[in-house]
């Protein structure tokens, strides 16, 4: 079984050669926690013109060992398993979250980042997995999330083309139906180590499967050549207001930044 040619199906939305990009808002941690700035933010991505918004199901003791609190990411002062704890929903509220979003007649997309994650994804009702670029790797959570049939959409930050490959070569023989985003894990990404010909690279090497981009820059102009370049999914950090902390606020668009970059992909 091979990847089918370049098609891809969440929910209701196919993703293809003759169909518009997929611009997926990321919602991720930026809210900082709290459930009410969550559904501000749908809001916005609602507004802007979004037909899906993307969270991290992130459990904290489940998916970091102690280790984690001797950490800090460059684009933080604190370590990253505070971090995590901090900015992460209960069940319960992720799952208000869900509905919500469902009740704006979006497709509620999470990278999970554990087996229990996993589950609580499943148990919502998702139609689509969020692979990281941590996890790109992570083969027993891609086993495990292979296990539900679900379309994966795989961030290929911090490896190497052979790595790649690897990962490609395992979905396949899990009969998994998946697209590939480039990534930089740098936040922000400076135009010096964006990178975007690596689109053309993985198109090359991938020429079956759909190739995007996920961008960790603060603006929307590399979404747009990387849409020129042929990538059929954008995913942006996201953010009402552009002017509050936190770790990924800095390589976040705002609503006006997300409508134009909805427009002209479009247009495209």
């Amino acid at each position: 079984m091979t990847q089918k040619n370049r098609i891809l199906k969440i929910g209701n939305r196919t993703i293809s050669e003759f169909n518009k990009p997929l611009i997926i808002p990321e919602l991720g941690i930026n809210h900082n926690g709290s459930i009410e700035t969550a559904f501000k933010i749908v809001d916005a991505a609602k507004r802007a013109g979004a037909e899906i918004i993307k969270h991290q199901t992130h459990i904290p003791h489940d998916e970091m060992s102690e280790e984690a609190k001797k950490i800090r990411p460059g684009n933080s002062k604190n370590n990253i398993f505070s971090i995590i704890k901090n900015n992460s929903l209960s069940a319960e509220e992720e799952f208000k979250l869900f509905k919500y979003v469902k009740s704006k007649k979006m497709i509620y997309l999470s990278t999970p980042f554990s087996r229990n994650a996993v589950d609580r994804l499943i148990k919502f009702g998702v139609s689509a997995f969020k692979i990281g670029s941590g996890e790109m790797s992570n083969y027993p959570l891609l086993e495990y999330v292979s296990k539900f049939s679900k379309p994966l959409i795989v961030s290929t930050g911090l490896h190497n083309l052979k790595q790649v490959k690897k990962t490609y070569n395992f979905l396949n023989k899990k009969k998994m139906t998946f697209a590939f985003l480039h990534t930089t894990n740098i936040y922000p990404t400076s135009d010096k180590y964006l990178r975007l010909n690596s689109i053309k690279q993985l198109q090359k090497e991938f020429p079956k499967t759909i190739i995007g981009l996920s961008d960790h820059t603060g603006d929307p102009l590399s979404a747009i050549i990387g849409i020129s370049l042929g990538a059929k999914i954008i995913e942006k950090h996201f953010i009402v207001n552009k002017n509050i902390k936190g770790p990924d606020i800095s390589s976040s668009i705002n609503e006006k930044q997300l409508k134009e970059l909805i427009i002209n992909s479009k247009r495209i």
